[in-house]
């Protein structure tokens, strides 16, 4: 088991590092694959085939060990479709398979650089699919021992699947590909530490607990990290001196790091299959079985304040945004540019407020009641989103992002422009597809079993709350953004629309205040709060904060588009002014003179050809 574990893990980290290596670190011309680009994908096509067969097998390990039999019980179809149907981790499971098996039939037809990178992510999706479900409710701290694994794994491919995706590289290509490489390593390393160090304190935090084999192997398993990072540093400061490195050294290098980087996956595959020190369990309450933590005490402004529950998967997220944009302002001030100090103050305001609403004391009450759920969901897709929009992160990666080796290779920055002026893009950022992500999901979410799906585990979750942030910027950025869009709409469409947006949000507010049965599944019920004696009340006051905060941050996009209609009127005043001014001070006549021209010359050929005309009569 432990040796089909680390195999799945290695196939899937040689999977998505030789994808990387086609798709990032070697060159290609305009975005498509050279030969040494598509000779790396199809050994990437043969990892993934393998990473299928292994999760296939993983999978049905995993159903034989549940049910304590043989193989041949595990293959029988009722007891798989049981699996599947009815325990959370056969769904991830199933999914994982599907997904990888998705990518397995794709990648022969794939040819350019950013489709094979978008099946990258997808990958990426299918490898951390069943860790939502690896966290026991005893242990505590779900949300961040889920998050941080999550984060741990992720950071782990990228880095361990990086280094090995480059030793399949053309060796005349290697140095460059490393170079690209090693500035992802580092962003990866250090996930890689933070969550490791998060992981290992959610399940040795206490003393007791640091005299068991998982503690010895955690332990273990730091010391090779460590030697690791000390190795990346090396090869980092040898590629800082290129001219001086001899390509038989590094690659000496780079395969001393791969195969600690092996062992280390091997030990991560031993940690999953000891059974980490458990907490008591029969005392748990309904919350810390479903939620993972117990019943806050009820709601006042200093708890909402003062309670924190992080939440290490959008903690990592965050964290991420806050470090590139700090970076991208810093590598415009080291060139001499200047970037507005209120775009950076607006990104500051809306980080914090997506981490109030998903870490905080509101996110935390907003998974004990409906009323909060709201407040939260209001703050992550109706105001922070304006912040987003305001600080234009889009303007600041393409003015900062590395450019391209040469004239005819497309690297990140031209991927981000072929993203942005793609026919997809137009279709995403047409006001009516903006406002059907933005109001119209909300009934598909609030009136299905959608939602009481989502809210009951820690993925679908967080699905949902990065659905409220990317549909509310993408919806303003449409309406008031700063960001360069593919087309331009004019002011009186994104009026219309943001009506459109006020009288849907308040037909949705007053629809959820009027329901007579509870929305959610049945799941706030479950968590038993004792604060919350009417579950019904309490979801017709989600409808009124949905209502009473929804409306506020669209009218104030309204009066912003107002402003910014009158702004660019003066400014399409001013510069037809100056170029009168200009033509008049060049003995040209202005335009108006010019279209009365143009008219005057259209009359006399009018005039010649009657004149003709009554000529041969």
């Amino acid at each position: 088991m432990i040796l089909n574990q680390g195999a799945f893990y290695l196939l899937a980290f040689a999977t998505i590092g030789t994808l990387l290596t086609a798709s990032l670190f070697i060159p290609n011309i305009e975005g498509a694959l050279t030969d040494a680009g598509l000779l790396i994908k199809k050994k990437a096509s043969l990892f993934a085939t393998l990473w299928f067969l292994s999760s296939f097998i993983a999978f049905i390990l995993k159903v034989n060990q549940i049910i304590d039999g043989s193989i041949s019980d595990a293959l029988d179809s009722t007891t798989l479709t049981s699996y599947l149907t009815q325990t959370t981790l056969g769904k991830s499971m199933f999914f994982q398979v599907v997904v990888i098996a998705i990518v397995v039939t794709a990648l022969p037809l794939i040819r350019r650089a950013l489709p094979l990178l978008l099946f990258t992510g997808l990958a990426l999706v299918a490898l951390i699919a069943p860790i939502f479900q690896s966290h026991s409710a005893a242990n505590g701290s779900h949300s961040l021992a889920i998050g941080a694994l999550v984060t741990h794994v992720i950071a782990l491919s990228l880095w361990v699947g990086g280094l090995f995706g480059i030793l399949f590289a053309p060796v005349a290509l290697r140095i460059g590909a490393l170079y690209r490489f090693s500035v992802l390593a580092l962003w990866a390393a250090i996930g890689v530490v933070i969550s490791g160090l998060a992981t290992a304190w959610t399940r040795l935090h206490e003393r007791s607990t640091w005299n068991t084999q998982y503690a010895y192997v955690v332990i273990a398993k730091v010391i090779l990290t460590v030697a690791l990072l000390a190795m990346g540093y090396a090869n980092r400061k040898a590629l800082a001196s290129r001219a001086e490195i001899k390509l038989q050294e590094l690659i000496r290098l780079i395969s001393v790091e791969a195969m600690v980087m092996v062992t280390v996956v091997l030990m991560g595959s031993w940690l999953s299959q000891i059974q980490p020190p458990v907490g008591e369990t029969s005392n748990l309450t309904p919350a810390e079985l479903i939620v993972g933590m117990k019943t806050p005490p009820p709601p006042t402004i200093l708890n909402i304040l003062k309670l924190y529950n992080p939440d290490a998967l959008m903690i990592a997220i965050l964290v991420t945004s806050v470090a590139l944009y700090i970076k991208g302002v810093a590598v415009l001030k080291k060139r001499g540019d200047s970037w507005p100090v209120g775009r950076t103050i607006s990104f500051a305001v809306s980080i914090a407020l997506i981490d109030l609403a998903t870490s905080g004391g509101l996110g935390v009450y907003s998974l004990f009641s409906f009323e909060y759920h709201m407040m939260a969901h209001m703050l992550l897709g109706m105001i922070a989103p304006i912040g987003l929009a305001l600080a234009a992160p889009i303007t600041l990666a393409l003015r900062t992002l590395p450019q391209d080796r040469d004239a005819s290779e497309r690297g990140i920055r031209g991927f981000a422009l072929t993203a942005l002026h793609s026919r997809y893009s137009v279709i995403i950022t047409h006001p009516i597809t903006a406002l059907a992500l933005f109001d119209g999901s909300l009934f598909v979410l609030y009136f299905t079993k959608l939602f009481g799906n989502l809210m009951g585990n820690h993925a679908g979750h967080l699905l949902m709350n990065i659905h409220f942030i990317l549909a509310g910027f993408l919806f303003f950025q449409v309406i008031i953004g700063v960001d360069p869009n593919p087309r331009r709409y004019p002011h009186i469409v994104r009026i219309v629309i943001l009506f459109a947006a006020m009288s849907l949000h308040a037909f949705f507010s007053i629809a959820l205040m009027s329901e007579s049965t509870l929305i959610d599944g049945g799941y706030y019920a479950s968590l038993h709060t004792y604060w919350l004696p009417d579950l019904l009340h309490d979801q017709a006051l989600g409808g009124t904060v949905g209502w009473a905060m929804g409306e506020i941050p669209i009218l104030l996009a309204l009066i912003a588009t107002f402003i910014l209609w009158v702004r660019d009127d003066k400014r399409e005043t001013v510069r037809i002014d100056r170029n009168e001014a200009r033509q008049a001070a060049m003995g040209e006549p202005d335009e108006l003179a010019q279209y009365n021209a143009f008219l005057n010359r259209l009359q006399q050929r009018d005039d010649r050809n009657s004149s003709k005309e009554e000529g041969n009569k």
